[in-house]
């Protein structure tokens, strides 16, 4: 056999088994129970949501950068979810993941709807905390790929600047929020959102 078809037939393989594992990748994230909303307004650039009360695990690191503490952050919150705690107890993940940008970030995991703040075990690592958040309304721009500090720059940059075009306040930190684990290469969906200050009636 010729080397040139011996490698046509391995490239093959590999294109088969990449998209049979996109196809189990993208069919478990389904079953991710999402962070709540309905959508109050559309514009060119963004979407106006209100989301649903919830409440969250979250970590925050002493560092100002996607690339410093994304990687750091999901193991400090995936450790819990998955056992890390008093309780030994397994969380269901949520999506998306939470990313807090300020002179630090936070990182956050929506804790699933069908479990009470009291009820959550004490995790392991004392860096961990809790927050319940009330409904409020945020703005969203999306992106598509793989996330980085200069496209969370570049969308932040452009929510606010489409906001105030469109007269609204933002009276939030800006937040990115990744709704893709690393290893789904296809139909990924990043988002930045802010908190803003919506006219009621």
């Amino acid at each position: 056999m010729k080397i040139t078809t011996i490698l046509l037939i391995s490239i093959l393989i590999l294109v088969v088994l990449f998209v049979v594992f996109q196809s189990f990748v993208m069919r478990s994230s389904k079953g991710i129970e999402v962070y709540g909303y309905e959508v109050i307004e559309s514009y060119k650039d963004f979407e106006v949501r209100r989301y649903e009360p919830a409440t969250f695990s979250y970590v925050k690191m002493n560092a100002a950068t996607y690339r410093e503490v994304s990687s750091q952050g999901f193991r400090t919150l995936a450790g819990y979810i998955f056992g890390g705690n008093a309780e030994n107890q397994k969380i269901a993940m949520t999506s998306p993941v939470a990313m807090e940008m300020d002179d630090s970030v936070t990182m956050s995991f929506m804790v699933p709807s069908d479990l009470k703040a009291e009820e959550l075990p004490k995790p392991n690592d004392q860096r961990i905390g809790f927050r319940t958040e009330p409904e409020k309304v945020l703005a969203a721009i999306q992106f598509g790929g793989w996330a980085n500090d200069e496209k969370i720059t570049a969308y932040s940059t452009k929510l606010i600047e489409a906001l105030q075009r469109e007269g609204f306040e933002a009276t939030g930190k800006i937040t990115f929020m990744g709704y893709n684990p690393p290893y789904e290469v296809v139909n990924r969906r990043n988002e930045i959102v802010v908190e803003i200050t919506y006219p009621e009636g």
